[in-house]
């Protein structure tokens, strides 16, 4: 069984709303203010490596669709990107509009096919930005590892990564580090996650009523 694999860019006060530049954001680029450093660097590209698809909302998708297949870099991280398997959930994402390459849309019922999908792959299933699919993710318990790579810096304004959650779910830390110019990488872990223990049975238990 695969894992899910959440991995963000927030700053102090949790805001992960265009990190990387879009426009219309008011703080739009904000990573790019500081040097996360050549392990910094390395992090992202070994975790991309690692990852065997990409699992994201339709919003972070189009935004990746448009950037990434004109990129270039001497790493490898662009081609890793471009042609790693690639699963979009979506209600308005027609087939034909998702033509980057291996992608394939998920729409109906996501929780059960998100499950399906941890249950047919081995490998990691990497979630980046995608607010609300995380939302969804951390409210069914499927969210197995997190990874947020925390700027110094107070936005004050923009989409804050986490909402409400009816039961809050309990995360244990397994690693800290530090890169760069003062950016900190948590990587926390959920054992109920990861070995499955609710999810199953909620989803059965819906289908029964």
């Amino acid at each position: 069984m695969g894992r899910i694999v959440v991995s963000e860019f927030v700053s102090l006060d949790g805001v992960m709303e265009a990190p990387g530049g879009a426009e219309g954001f008011k703080h739009a680029g904000w990573t790019f203010r500081f040097d996360r450093g050549a392990e910094g660097d390395q992090f992202k590209l070994e975790e991309l490596e690692g990852s065997e698809a990409q699992l994201l909302g339709r919003v972070t998708y189009q935004a990746f669709a448009q950037a990434w297949p004109t990129m270039e870099d001497p790493f490898g991280f662009a081609d890793r990107m471009n042609s790693m398997p690639k699963y979009v959930v979506s209600t308005t994402l027609q087939d034909d509009d998702a033509n980057w390459k291996n992608s394939t849309v998920i729409r109906g019922d996501v929780v059960r096919q998100i499950v399906a999908l941890r249950e047919r792959l081995r490998g990691d299933i990497l979630v980046a930005g995608s607010a609300t699919l995380v939302r969804t993710l951390l409210e069914r318990r499927l969210i197995d590892e997190l990874r947020l790579m925390i700027f110094p810096i107070v936005l004050g304004t923009g989409k804050r990564l986490f909402g409400e959650v009816s039961e809050p779910p309990i995360m244990t830390l397994d690693d800290v580090r530090t890169v760069g110019e003062g950016i900190a990488i948590l990587t926390y872990r959920s054992a109920s996650a990861a070995a499955g223990s609710g999810i199953e049975r909620d989803i059965d238990r819906d289908k029964d009523h």
